[in-house]
Formats: structure tokens, sequence, C-alpha cells
């Protein structure tokens, strides 16, 4: 009898500890990758500021997101310049100069292109997230489909009506990491959750998986929503027909 309480007392002792742990811990990681962001990107640009318009030459501390600050503010005015007529002429002359260089055009323009596929709004990004089997039959890797194309690998590889569609099987817990590869469509299970969901399950493992939207079938017509009885306006008009059909009088 006397050690229920003690274990009572512990228990909810761990509790408060694993639910103040929930809360204090994505708050540090987070504060922590924003905190050295900010490190680093002053460690670049802050050694060519001049000492005269730093505020660290003036104050006894340095002075943290200074150089972010800057940063932020050289890259806006750069895409200023850039969208004018002349601003474009000078891209377009280095751009000519770094195609130029047998190494460097490579690295450029392929960094160049992923750039602008990410950032644009042209959504030649992946649309849906998909499941393939692999590495073996029976077992299933998340993969994020990207957009239909016409491309070489298309013209030499495809079947009649199934096509080959590129997809990305990213790594856990690092999304950014994977292989590309082309499978038949009729190979892909197409599922309803969003990209940023399908990053959510790749980068917690498994642990983090979004809800699960329920199917409803009312009159045979299977209908998105939380599980549930049918409303009584969807059953209303053929249990009237019911009603009326049993409720006439035998001749």
């Amino acid at each position: 009898m006397s050690d229920a309480p003690k274990t009572s007392g512990m228990t909810r002792l761990r509790n408060y500890f694993l639910t103040g742990f929930v809360v204090c811990a994505p708050l540090a990681i987070t504060a922590y990758i924003a905190w050295s962001f900010i490190g680093w990107v002053d460690s670049w640009v802050k050694p060519y500021i001049p000492a005269r318009y730093s505020p660290d030459s003036y104050l006894p501390f340095p002075v943290p997101g200074f150089g972010l600050i800057v940063a932020l503010i050289l890259i806006t005015l750069i895409g200023f310049l850039t969208a004018n007529i002349v601003g474009r002429a000078i891209v377009n002359f280095g751009e000519r100069l770094l195609g130029r260089m047998p190494l460097v055009r490579g690295i450029y323009g392929s960094l160049k292109q992923i750039f602008e596929t990410v950032l644009s709004n042209k959504g030649d990004m992946f649309r849906q997230v998909g499941l393939v089997e692999y590495p073996r039959k029976g077992v299933w890797s998340l993969v994020f489909v990207a957009s239909e194309k016409e491309t070489e690998i298309n013209q030499k590889l495809d079947q009649a009506d199934d096509p080959l569609i590129a997809v990305f099987m990213p790594c856990t817990p690092n999304p950014t990491t994977g292989f590309l590869m082309y499978v038949p469509k009729s190979d892909i299970v197409l599922l309803d959750m969003t990209i940023e969901d399908g990053a959510k399950l790749i980068v917690s493992a498994g642990l983090v998986s979004p809800e699960v939207k329920q199917m409803v079938v009312v009159n045979g017509e299977p209908i998105d929503g939380v599980l549930a009885n049918p409303s009584v306006a969807a059953l209303a008009q053929p249990a009237r027909r019911s009603r009326t059909a049993s409720s006439r009088p035998n001749k």
C-alpha cells in the first residue's frame, strides 16, 4: 500500500518531464538552427563591410544578424537591378563568360536550373506523393512524383499506354538526398497526402504521419469526410420510397 503513492508520483513526474521535453526540444532545435544560420551568414558578410559602417566598431559587443540584414538588402538590390535592361545585359555578359569556362559552366548551369525550378511558380516541381515497390516486391517505398514530360528516356523505353514517370525516392532522415528513378505509371500508387506531409513522414522516419481522410459511402458513392452515419437528408428520399411501397395495400 505504501508503494502506490510513490509509483504514482514518479509516473506523474516522468509525464511532466516528457511533456516539457516535447515542448522545449523543437523550440531549442529551431533556435539553434536559426542562430547557426545567422552566425554562418555573418561570418561570410561582415568581413567585407567597412569598419565605419559596421555597428561592431562602435559597440562593445557584436551585433548578431547585421550581416544577414546586409545580405538580404544586397540580394534584393541585385534582383531590382537585374529586372531592368542594363542589369539584364550585365548578367547575360557574365553568363557568357562563365559559359566559356569548361568546368564552371556545368556547375553554374546545373545550379541555376535547380534554383529556377525550385523558386519558380510554374508547377514544374514534384506534384504528388506515391508508393513504388522497392527494393523488392511486397516492400513499398515513398516517392515524390515529378510532372510528366516527354524526354529521350520516354521515347526509347515507353510502353503503349504506360509511360515512364520520373520519381524521386528520398532517404531518411534527409529528404534532399535519394535516388532518381523512371517507373511505369501503372506501378505507382498515388497518395492523397501533400508534399509537405510526405517530407515530414520521411524526416521523422514514419513517426509523424498525416491525418487520414475516411471515406463515407452514401448510396454507393464514396464521399470524402469524417467517418460517420449518413445525413438524414441523404437517406430521406430512398426511405420515403421504401415506406410508400411497403405501405400500399395489397389488391
